[in-house]
């Protein structure tokens, strides 16, 4: 072993070399996530970037570096610096247009109404911002917009340069029909203007540079979805149902439609999966139970998260304070923090598998 004047940048990388991603099962070295180590007097210094700022094995890894450094001879302290960035990810189509400044674009969608969809795609943007991701929220369902009410927006958005200027709350950049029209007249367009609309939005708004675009979609498999994916490369589609027969039915048909558009499926969520009585705790199943396990089990995709039914969840989007913001450490809080987690990791793990150029720096100081 070498003397403790003599400990190299590449020691420090050689202890750490078979540290894995517990989840994608690969090298950090490999995955570009170790961006440069040195060594002065003592204290060993280690650069990480992880994969995105919503990521849930940093404990994991932080536990296995800590260790293999303070190994080395001549290690007093071992410093970590964290950082992230996430990497672009597209979709199946190769003849899809990328929104500029976009690296992943996200689909909530259902194949009914009623099952919470737009609740989803609220607090799913809402807890991708939260962990620091820069994060975008379209509003799709142009029949029905909700994105104004709960995110408590009300404004109308500015023009710049011949592009619509996104409103923001909690963080996240904000698009919606709600915010052109008159909130008490009904939209009576055909098919042909709503994918117009739908085709402005994605090209004639200044969403800047977003690690994610949430698209809040309508329910069904109509319009509306098909000109998305025609239109932009997709990430990957989020399916949201409730356990009751019903509504696993229709999203099924939701599901086999992305897959026929070769849009990649990130997973299902669980939406009102149980309640939890506030007097006696005793969990209730009322819509069912076991749903969305086995329809993600039928199709090989994975259960993203199981959320409760709440109160405060309907309170929030009513007052326009979605409950991953207000009340982040509820049981409905936490579950979609887990959700924002596992879609990012999803993400994170399609774009792993893409060729990378290398971008290691070494550096020694002595």
């Amino acid at each position: 072993m070498p003397a403790t004047t003599d400990l190299t940048s590449e020691d420090i990388l050689a202890a750490i070399a078979s540290i894995e991603d517990p989840e994608i099962g690969r090298t950090l070295s490999d995955l570009g996530m170790v961006k440069a180590a040195r060594f002065d007097r003592g204290v060993a210094t280690v650069e990480i970037q992880l994969l995105t700022p919503a990521y849930p094995h940093k404990p994991a890894i932080e536990a296995q570096l800590r260790a293999a450094v303070s190994a080395l001879p001549g290690v007093d302290q071992v410093v970590l610096l964290w950082s992230h960035k996430v990497r672009p990810n597209g979709s199946g189509r190769s003849d899809a247009e990328a929104i500029k400044g976009v690296k992943n674009t996200i689909a909530v969608a259902s194949g009914k109404g009623g099952v919470g969809k737009s609740t989803v795609a609220v607090n799913l943007a809402c807890a991708l911002s939260r962990s620091g991701a820069t994060v975008g929220l379209l509003d799709t369902d142009v029949y029905g917009p909700s994105i104004p009410i709960m995110m408590g927006v009300t404004e109308k958005p500015l023009m710049r340069n011949q592009k619509m200027v996104p409103l923001e709350a909690f963080g996240v950049k904000l698009m919606s029909i709600g915010f052109l029209l008159d909130p008490e007249k009904a939209l009576i367009w055909r098919g042909p203007l709503v994918a117009q609309l739908i085709t402005q939005f994605l090209n004639d708004v200044d969403w800047g540079d977003l690690d994610y675009l949430v698209m809040d979609l309508p329910p069904g498999t109509g319009d509306v979805q098909l000109t998305l994916a025609q239109k932009v490369p997709i990430s990957g589609a989020v399916i949201v149902t409730t356990p009751q027969e019903v509504a696993l039915a229709d999203a099924k048909k939701g599901l086999k439609m992305f897959q026929e558009v070769k849009t990649p499926i990130l997973g299902i969520v669980e939406n009102m999966s149980y309640f939890v009585c506030p007097s006696c705790d005793e969990r209730h199943t009322i819509f069912g139970e076991g749903g969305g396990a086995r329809i993600a089990a039928e199709n090989g995709i994975e259960l993203l998260g199981q959320v409760p039914l709440e109160a405060i969840v309907r309170e929030g989007g009513d007052a326009g304070a979605p409950v991953v913001m207000g009340s982040p450490e509820s049981l409905t809080g936490k579950a979609f923090r887990h959700l924002a987690d596992r879609v990012a990791m999803r993400l994170a793990m399609d774009a792993a598998k893409k060729p990378r150029k290398p971008t290691l720096m070494l550096r020694t100081v002595r």
